[in-house]
């Protein structure tokens, strides 16, 4: 589990009650409906979830990046240190991108220019932000990619994206992102493109840096593997909300919500006999398109119950934090009075 002993108390990013929709001819895709977290300094969120629960429209919403039509941000608050993010000018919030809040997309070829050397890319950033001179910004630049693993790096930041394999081009998106010194950095599976071994080397040394550098960090994943070993704290996510969140080893310990015991069940484990099947959770993720106003996991849920097909549950608070949207831990008398509206 993470051991994170540079997380404090206060707290840079809040998101509350974030709602990105997408307008479309079949209806209204809720991709994000009602998010709320705290980012603490320091900290490492992991926002975990098979693929459309809606992990990346969050973090797009964060940097005010969805696009509009179809997209559109239809309510809530991203406070950075007290100001919204989604009330900002296009100035201002680009002031902030890419200097105080940097994020590393999945895919790092299509996310770098195949037609500018490398170095062109990171110091046209570093003088934007840092408004340094550009010999300092190629040192910082230099810097930077020593820093994230580049071997030679004096020689190689004048290569172009394809001269690099996938790693070193992940390892060249770490740099640009931290290259400024960010308060925030958001991680989009920034290690879904790469084979294992790279995997786990990215992911080492983003730990290593972003502590280093006393980064808070978002890491978007559906790999608990992941999260286990870099995260303080988990938001999983399903159908576009939160449904269960809290510290990393109380998760892991005592999963409460039904759908985060399925994911963890679903992890291959060195303890268990080879003979034995894998587990998977039945069926498919809904589709989030005019979704009906009740637990959206209730067709692949063991434990569904007849509220679960007729209310969306409260949520449920548990010690250190932990909470879990489900009627397994509602009182009875609030799941009759449910079932009779």
């Amino acid at each position: 589990m993470s051991d994170n002993n540079t997380m404090t108390d206060e707290v840079i990013l809040q998101v509350k009650g974030l709602k990105t929709y997408f307008h479309t001819d079949e209806g209204i895709v809720k991709a994000v409906d009602g998010i709320t977290f705290d980012l603490h300094k320091g900290e490492t969120v992991g926002i975990v979830g098979e693929s459309g629960s809606g992990k990346s429209v969050t973090n797009l919403s964060i940097m005010n990046l969805v696009q509009t039509p179809p997209g559109k941000i239809e309510g809530g608050e991203v406070l950075f240190h007290g100001e919204d993010l989604l009330k900002m000018d296009d100035k201002t919030i680009r002031d902030i991108r890419g200097n105080k809040i940097s994020m590393i997309f999945q895919d790092p070829m299509s996310s770098l220019n195949p037609f500018l050397k490398i170095s062109t890319q990171m110091i046209e950033t570093i003088q934007l932000h840092q408004g340094l001179d550009k010999k300092a910004a190629r040192e910082k630049a230099i810097e930077m990619l020593t820093l994230a693993g580049i071997p030679a790096a004096a020689e190689r930041i004048d290569c172009y994206p394809h001269q690099f394999s996938g790693g070193m081009r992940q390892r060249v998106m770490i740099a640009m992102g931290l290259s400024c010194n960010p308060e925030i950095l958001i991680a989009d599976e920034p290690t879904s493109a790469l084979d294992v071994t790279i995997s786990a080397q990215i992911l080492e040394l983003m730990q290593d840096l972003t502590k280093r550098l006393g980064t808070a960090v978002i890491m978007i994943t559906h790999s608990l593997g992941v999260v286990a070993g870099m995260c303080d704290t988990i938001m999983v996510m399903y159908a576009g909300r939160v449904v269960e969140s809290g510290k990393t080893v109380d998760i892991f310990k005592e999963p409460k919500h039904p759908y985060t015991q399925g994911l963890i069940k679903s992890v291959p484990r060195l303890d268990k006999k080879n003979e034995e099947r894998l587990f998977s959770i039945q069926g498919q993720p809904p589709n989030v398109i005019d979704l009906p106003p009740c637990c959206p996991f209730y067709p692949r849920c063991e434990k569904a119950m007849d509220i679960c097909k007729k209310k969306y549950p409260s949520v449920a608070k548990f010690e250190n934090g932990h909470s879990a949207s489900c009627w397994l831990y509602a009182d009875e008398a609030v799941i009759s009075k449910g079932e009779e509206e």
